[in-house]
């Protein structure tokens, strides 16, 4: 024991005096080459998770709050929605929710013709639960008591030149214009456009909202029905538990969380992410491990004379190779502590100015577990790169070696 550690001890001064000796060019390389594989190794992983997020949070924020009600399985809408909505509010970790009633229909601007989601809503209500009215790029949102207005998703106002368009729109409506809008039960309303609201979502922004003053309007009378409704729990209530509370209070349509609500879909989409950043964890440690073997492989070469002396007066042939490792160990602590320093400035720039992406601004999410994971990845790589040149020197008759 006492000699192994003696042996480790020396490999460590050997490896250090080494370094110190070496190529400050050389040194440095290495370093910058390490920190940048390690730098690649997080960056795309983080993009990829900061790109999941960014739906998650749309998807919460724009179009399903965080606990999501729907019909009974043999049911078209939610029946008695004032006693649902006055005992959901009750709930413990219930902030607020807000009834949706998606009628449907076709709106017409100009010619153009696009059958969408209308959806009337409780604009109070809304405001307290989902995000929309916060998104208004041109105009304004729904007041209490609205009638014979609509506002609009970016995507359903479009452009006037329609191959700008991600998707189907009405051709470049703006504020203040009208458009007829004809409902499935048959009745025709034209409205002004009193806002366009962008999410960037793409579920939000296909939609068209109305009060629920308008609906009853349409229907012609008072509805106390809807086809959904969004709940928005007290931040950092666990939503779960929260579905579980309205199950116990003796709710029987429908109860999903936001996760239910994206289901396998989701998962496989999260899966099929992952395969993408194994795959580019697994191209950086390559580059890793050439690099690094290059590297020792072309030392080992050059002081292969000074190995040779070195086993001639008694030294092992094990210390000599662990010296190397620790020469590759060090050199992977500085660069892995080079490549914080970047992923921290990256941080730092995309938190000012996101990844702009036509479905939202994506920020980098590194998180402790990436850089954890892949810093002991990088090591290991480091140490079998290192270890391989150094060995297959080392294990060289004294002679052969010290004849270069």
């Amino acid at each position: 024991m006492n000699e192994t550690v003696t042996r480790l001890k020396l490999s460590f001064f050997l490896g250090l005096r080494s370094l110190r000796r070496g190529n400050i060019g050389s040194l440095v390389m290495t370093v910058v080459i390490i920190g940048m594989v390690f730098t690649n190794m997080i960056f795309l992983p983080s993009v990829i998770t900061g790109a999941i997020n960014l739906f998650v949070d749309q998807t919460i924020e724009y179009s399903s709050g965080n606990v999501l009600i729907e019909p009974k399985e043999d049911a078209e809408v939610i029946e008695d929605l004032e006693d649902l909505l006055a005992r959901v509010n009750r709930a413990p970790g219930v902030l607020r929710a807000a009834p949706h009633n998606n009628i449907g229909g076709v709106m017409k601007f100009k010619g153009s013709r696009l059958a969408g989601s209308v959806i009337a809503v409780r604009p109070r209500d809304e405001a307290l639960v989902t995000g929309v009215s916060k998104m208004i790029r041109d105009g304004q949102y729904l007041g209490e008591g609205d009638t014979g207005v609509i506002i609009i998703g970016n995507y359903v106002a479009g452009h006037k030149d329609k191959s700008e368009d991600l998707m189907p729109s009405l051709g470049g409506v703006r504020t203040g214009d009208s458009i007829d809008v004809e409902y499935t039960n048959g009745v025709t309303r034209t409205y002004r456009v009193k806002g366009i609201f962008e999410t960037k979502s793409y579920m939000a922004d296909q939609v068209a909202f109305i009060t629920w003053e308008e609906l009853e309007s349409i229907k012609g009378q008072q509805v106390d029905q809807a086809t959904e409704v969004l709940i928005k729990t007290v931040p950092g209530e666990d939503e779960e538990e929260v579905k579980l509370a309205l199950i116990g209070m003796g709710i029987q349509e429908q109860i999903k969380t936001w996760h239910d609500l994206l289901g396998k879909a989701f998962a496989e989409v999260v899966q099929s992410y992952g395969v993408i950043n194994s795959i580019s964890t697994i191209v950086s440690i390559v580059i890793a491990i050439v690099v690094i073997f290059i590297v020792i492989m072309i030392k080992t070469l050059n002081n292969r004379r000074q190995i040779g002396i070195l086993k001639a007066i008694g030294i092992h042939r094990t210390t000599i190779t662990f010296s190397y490792v620790f020469q590759v160990i060090i050199l992977a602590v500085m660069g892995i502590i080079f490549g914080l320093f970047i992923l921290f400035a990256l941080d730092r720039y995309f938190s000012i100015f996101p990844i702009v992406f036509p479905d939202g601004d994506i920020r980098p999410a590194f998180t402790l577990a990436d850089i954890v994971t892949n810093a002991v990845l990088l090591f290991i790589a480091s140490a079998i790169a290192g270890f391989i040149p150094a060995w297959q020197i080392a294990r060289e008759e004294i002679l052969t070696a010290m004849r270069g």
